[in-house]
């Protein structure tokens, strides 16, 4: 069986914004080997439309390696879009799902191939609900935002994690890498 990652950024204070991190190289790096090792990313509408900014470096890139690498990487994997209110993605490696959301990943864990990456926070809370994630990678970046959109807000029962690996990166960032237990 394929194993579900869940693979967010965040601040220190618990709120999830692509825009509060700190997008430096080494962690442009990572994540273009993290979608390496995958064949498929879950989004959802939000999500999916901010990382359709990637598309405009593909067709001019930045001449900074990490980030061409990484628009690279998002263009080749397979993104599955979970939304109401969108009827088409033009994105060739992108397709809007067709199925409930427990149906879809559970029918792709099932199926041969890499590992799959749950990308959204609202997905990511869905899937901890339906107890469908096998690993939960989350980058803790050193900013206070203060505000936004926390991952975790809408789980009412405790689920103990255990923690299997850290990741330091130079500009004070941690991945830490948790299994439900």
């Amino acid at each position: 069986m394929r194993k579900l990652i869940a693979a967010i950024n965040m601040t220190i204070d618990g709120f999830c914004d692509h825009t509060s991190g700190i997008p430096d190289e080494e962690i442009h790096q990572h994540y273009a080997d993290l979608l390496r090792t995958a064949d498929t990313a879950f989004y959802g509408r939000t999500t999916y439309q901010l990382m359709e900014y990637w598309r405009t470096v593909l067709n001019h890139p930045t001449g900074d390696k990490t980030k061409d690498d990484f628009a690279k990487a998002i263009d080749q994997i397979q993104k599955i879009v979970f939304s109401r209110t969108l009827k088409n993605v033009d994105w060739k490696s992108a397709k809007l799902a067709n199925q409930n959301l427990e149906k879809e990943v559970s029918d792709k864990k099932l199926q041969p191939g890499k590992d799959i990456l749950a990308c959204s926070p609202s997905l990511i809370v869905s899937l901890t609900k339906l107890n469908l994630i096998d690993e939960y990678q989350l980058c803790v970046h050193p900013i206070i935002a203060g505000s936004g959109l926390t991952l975790f807000k809408d789980i009412n029962e405790h689920i103990r994690l255990k923690l299997t690996q850290t990741k330091p990166f130079r500009c004070g960032a941690v991945l830490l890498y948790y299994q439900p237990t």
